[in-house]
């Protein structure tokens, strides 16, 4: 996957999918030599250009005419019950064999998996979904958005092949216990080494180059996002991304409150794990020093930049419309859960964060055989490429961390645990023994200093450190973990993820030791 530009595994502490809005600055290239402004300038250079100039005269200033962009960095829809009239997005019908009803398609494993997509009741699910085979395309007013911003923004192919959908989810023993979780559904056949997904470059956001720390990038996000969210003057085609970012995970939503960025203390302490602790704390105070040195100083400097609400009349200086410390930690935690990280042109060693609408909806399976692929650069399309037969139905889902990240980083990341891929939940266990993901192994295997042993921050771990986390484990038997869990006494659902963690860890250890 490296070879084909999009990075899929993690080597330091920013997310590497490596599963990452456009750049304030631009990059020219002189002489073959290439030099920016920094991140940190720009995104205090940009809000103040457009505050004293206006957008338009600000864009202007700003456009680089006499410069080329360095190849490495630049940074539809359903038919609408309205009636109006759109391009359709409808499942391919499926061939009948004489005297044989077509059978539909398997979901692709999505099943026992959680992802980018969020989950929701069965019965609010089927309010806004059409029956598709495998899946259930969604035909909800925000989809049907999407798919005109799909079309607007030079990815309208797309919809040819894919859109989205829900998919069942099982998470109890009892039928009442499915939800239904959005992601990404195939249309028709799709034959291997044909593109599922391809999206133009130019329509992703380009957050700069890779680094170990989610909050930088954050803050450009957020003061976008704000500006769609509260309709304030900013650079323009950010509004544009409006019906993108009206997509993304809600602020304090179950999906981002299942990180380890958004646990209680008490929730923390119930991982019997020091290092993911620790490396969440760590977190927690880049996100407080970001939002203290760059989002509070430029949001007192302009009322219109990080307003959160929309200003009503007389006011513009009220500081209770300004996002919060919290909310810098939501997007901090989209940096973290959703950025693909892209490789620039062949002769370039750059690498960028980069998030892409419609891939970054795809749900993730340690097992999917799909392809990621392209090159940021301009002109450049990210893709997901088929490394298997996709049929009718099919959940598309992708590999997250690169399919070899532990439940470490996923509780950390993306805010569930790993149950074990499509083909590996499918596999036989020897005569008694109980089946345990290979997420859990994982990080087993960093315990007892069987594997690469790497923490967030791209250091191996020390015999300390294992020690400290094998001791913690220690603090309470499986027995009566497994106990706890079925006594229904944990009824939050951070504290029932961090329980069911620790359990995860210990029969992993158990079967490894």
């Amino acid at each position: 996957a490296r070879q084909n530009g999009i990075s899929s595994s993690r080597e330091d502490g920013g997310l590497v999918l490596s599963s990452a809005c456009l750049r304030q600055a631009k990059l020219c290239q002189n002489n073959a030599q290439e030099f920016s402004i920094s991140s940190e300038i720009s995104m205090i250079i940009t809000p103040l250009l457009h505050l004293l100039l206006g957008a338009r005269a600000a864009q202007s200033f700003l456009a680089p005419s006499p410069c080329t962009f360095p190849a490495s960095l630049s940074p539809s829809s359903l038919s609408r019950r309205d009636g109006t009239s759109t391009t359709q997005l409808f499942m391919a019908k499926t061939k009948n064999k004489k005297k044989k009803k077509s059978s539909g398609s398997s979901s692709g494993g999505a099943g026992g998996l959680k992802g980018f997509g969020g989950g929701s009741s069965s019965g609010t699910a089927k309010k806004s979904a059409t029956k598709g085979e495998g899946g259930t395309i969604d035909r909800s007013p925000s989809a049907l958005r999407f798919y005109d911003y799909l079309q607007r923004a030079g990815g309208g192919s797309n919809l040819k092949r894919v859109g989205l959908g829900y998919f069942p989810l099982q998470i109890g023993p009892t039928p009442d216990d499915i939800l239904q979780l959005r992601g990404v559904i195939a249309l028709r056949d799709i034959p291997k080494g044909d593109p599922i997904i391809e999206i133009p470059y130019e329509m992703a956001l380009d957050l700069g180059r890779e680094s170990s720390d989610p909050t930088l990038p954050a803050t450009t996000l957020l003061q976008k996002y704000c500006a769609w969210r509260s309709d304030s003057d900013g650079p323009p085609g950010d509004k544009e991304r409006g019906d993108y970012f009206a997509m993304l995970p809600p602020y304090l939503s179950a999906d981002c409150l299942g990180s380890t960025d958004f646990f209680s203390e008490e929730a923390l302490a119930m991982l019997q794990s020091p290092m993911v602790v620790e490396e969440t704390k760590l977190r927690r105070e880049l996100v407080e020093a970001r939002y203290e040195r760059d989002v509070q100083p430029m949001a007192q400097m302009s009322s219109n930049l990080y307003r959160w609400e929309k200003a009503g009349d007389g006011d513009d200086g009220d500081e209770s419309n300004i996002a919060t410390l919290s909310h810098l930690q939501w997007a901090s935690w989209i940096i973290t859960s959703r950025v693909l990280t892209v490789q620039g042109p062949p002769e370039s060693s750059i690498a960028n964060r980069v998030l892409i609408p419609l891939i970054d909806m795809c749900n993730h399976d340690r097992d999917s055989p799909h392809i990621l692929t392209g090159r940021a650069m301009p002109g450049g399309m990210l893709k997901v490429v088929a490394g298997a037969d996709v049929k009718t139905g099919d959940a598309i889902n992708i590999g997250y961390g690169g399919s070899v990240e532990g439940n470490d980083r996923f509780v950390q990341d993306y805010g569930f645990l790993d149950g074990g891929g499509s083909k590996e939940r499918g596999k036989k266990t020897k005569d008694g023994e109980e089946f345990v993901a290979e997420a859990y192994k994982i990080v087993a295997k960093k315990l007892l200093g069987k594997g690469a042993g790497r923490s967030a921050s791209g250091k191996r771990m020390s015999v300390a450190e294992q020690e400290a986390e094998m001791e913690a484990l220690q603090t309470t038997s499986l027995e009566e973990d497994e106990a706890l869990l079925d006594s229904r006494k944990v009824v939050k659902d951070v504290e029932r993820m961090a329980l069911e963690y620790r359990i995860g860890m210990k029969k992993a250890l158990k079967q490894l030791m």
